[in-house]
């Protein structure tokens, strides 16, 4: 198991906004941000912070991070409802993400949606009948 994950973004401004509006629907928020780093923390009431998302460019822990070496990741995320997936979907696209599958059944009771972050990043909404 996994205590949490990082992006490194080109350009967090955009990235910030991006995830911060699109994950609200699901209740993912903002539960720190990191001067020292450029960065922010986020998490839901569920989980403890999860999600680092800071800057590419420059150095992290003696490691270059470069803008132009990305890899492109799949991130899903639990939502509680449907509505919650439908909501997801349209306020990451009113807020920098391009569609990259509409909301949709999923088969064995999911429905889910997708979206490409500003870097290219597949970013998933996912509700499951229990």
């Amino acid at each position: 198991m996994f205590d949490h994950i990082g992006i490194f973004v080109s350009d967090t401004a955009r990235s910030f906004a991006f995830f911060e509006k699109a994950l609200a629907p699901l209740g993912v928020v903002v539960r720190e941000r990191q001067r020292k780093w450029g960065s922010i923390v986020m998490s839901s009431e569920e989980w403890p912070p999860f999600l680092w998302i800071g800057p590419a460019g420059g150095t992290y822990y003696g490691t270059e991070v470069r803008v132009s070496e990305r890899r492109p990741m799949h991130l899903a995320f639990k939502a509680p409802s449907k509505q919650a997936v439908e909501d997801f979907y349209r306020t990451g696209l009113e807020n920098g993400g391009n569609d990259n599958g509409a909301p949709a059944d999923c088969d064995n009771g999911a429905y889910g949606a997708y979206l490409l972050d500003p870097d290219g990043n597949n970013i998933e909404a996912i509700y499951r009948e229990k």
